[in-house]
């Protein structure tokens, strides 16, 4: 099968077969990009296929499906920092090539290695239209607010950046406090990070925000505030989550007025980050406090919806509820069909590449846990399935930090930090 040879790295190609694979990794490529979502065409061979004969032939293998409407940063980075981990030359395919070509080009524009109006000639010099970039270009430029993820692997977590792109003000929206639950140790890379760009971004941070007490990381609420001198803010439910923890951890000493944040945000509350204003929506079910944070044309859904590949939250913990997770749902994708959704979640379904940003539309279009689906329906569903999972491993580490803002507990007498853990209060042991 013939490829487009793009850079000395990177090389582009229609859907292969077994056979082109092979042959690819006989003429030195290293690496084997797939950006074709499995299910286009009944004869293609597919994702798991594909890494398998890649694996085989001795080529690294990389996963990003995306379509031509749908590409987001996320995947633009995922493919940047495919190549750039790559061995050796890339070849990068979808069902024509052009899907490839797109990622690689929007990277080099967002980098400013490639002006605007030189997307379509350098299309055409290849054989493919680019005319999709540009208008992808184009409402980039125009969106508002400006948002940043930030992917953490070690639990599947997206903190995220919002920006005013007037002002430069922004808001951290779930920070991640890093804990190792085998060592006991505890970072604050992720949150650094964070920082790291605010700095480099000459940003000027007026808010951290959680969307709900987390039960998989610790939340970096505190530190950032410690660090920057930023209001901290949560949905006034948090009390009720507080009070209900209280008893599980048998904490008489808690504080249950939430007043470990800055601000209580009531439902349909509006603040303003710059020259932006931003709503909280209350959007409970995951737990009894969640609120989705609606900034602009983005709103941030913490744990609802994930990406369509991957349904949605989980509705059994402590206070959860699916009934009331469905109506949450329903309240998001209310909401005009162009919003940008970004989840809180991403849990890499088939080895896919980290993905965080949908959209209304697509979410009611292809989201396997709302398409032909009731509200009876879905609670059946959410809760057979809910019963099949185990505890977040770190709910009982988590949970005593974040519904205390991300304080992390008072050193004892010999300088020392402990954490309490119940026993025998959750359900969902593997026994």
């Amino acid at each position: 099968m013939r490829v487009t040879r793009i850079t000395e790295r990177l090389s582009i190609a229609a859907q292969p077969n077994s056979t082109d694979i092979i042959q690819w990794a006989d003429q030195g490529f290293t690496l084997l990009i797939n950006a074709r979502p499995d299910d286009e065409e009944a004869s293609q061979p597919g994702n798991a296929c594909e890494r398998h004969t890649a694996e085989r032939a001795g080529m690294a293998y990389a996963f990003i499906p995306v379509t031509g409407t749908t590409i987001t940063k996320a995947d633009i980075r995922a493919f940047q920092a495919a190549l750039s981990e790559a061995s050796g030359p890339a070849v990068a395919h979808c069902k024509t090539g052009t899907r490839a070509l797109m990622l690689f080009v929007l990277g080099e524009a967002l980098d400013g290695r490639m002006e605007e109006d030189e997307v379509i000639d350098f299309g055409q010099r290849h054989g493919i239209d680019l005319t999709a970039v540009r208008r992808w270009l184009e409402r980039e430029r125009s969106s508002r607010p400006r948002v940043e993820g930030f992917f953490d692997p070690r639990t599947f977590s997206i903190q995220y950046l919002v920006i005013d792109p007037d002002t430069r003000a922004c808001a951290v929206i779930d920070p991640v406090l890093d804990f190792d639950e085998k060592s006991g140790a505890t970072s604050t890379r992720s949150a650094d990070e964070l920082l790291e760009f605010i700095a480099r971004e000459e940003l000027k941070l007026q808010w951290i925000l959680d969307t709900h007490p987390h039960a998989d990381h610790f939340s970096a609420a505190h530190y950032l505030r410690s660090r920057t001198g930023a209001p901290t803010a949560i949905g006034e439910r948090v009390i009720e989550v507080q009070k209900l923890w209280k008893e599980i951890y048998h904490w008489p000493a808690l504080a249950t007025d939430g007043s470990q944040w800055d601000r209580l945000f009531a439902d349909g509350e509006r603040f303003m980050i710059g020259n932006l204003e931003a709503e909280a929506l209350f959007s409970p079910g995951h737990t009894l406090a969640s609120i989705t944070y609606l900034v602009g044309d983005a709103a941030f859904v913490h744990d609802t919806l994930f990406m369509p590949d991957s349904g949605s939250a989980r509705a059994d913990f402590p206070g959860g509820d699916a009934r009331r997770l469905w109506r949450s749902i329903q309240r998001i994708l209310a909401l005009p069909d162009q919003t940008r959704l970004f989840t809180g979640h991403d849990y890499q379904p088939e080895g896919r590449a980290p993905r965080w940003e949908s959209s209304v539309a697509e979410q009611k279009r292809v989201n396997a846990h709302l398409v032909g689906i009731d509200e009876q329906s879905y609670v059946a569903l959410r809760q057979a399935r809910d019963h099949t999972l185990p505890m977040p491993k770190l709910i009982l580490h988590a949970l005593q930090v974040n519904i205390r803002g991300g304080r992390l507990p008072e050193p004892e007498t010999n300088g020392k930090r402990y954490l309490k853990i119940p026993l025998d209060v959750l359900g969902g042991a593997p026994w």
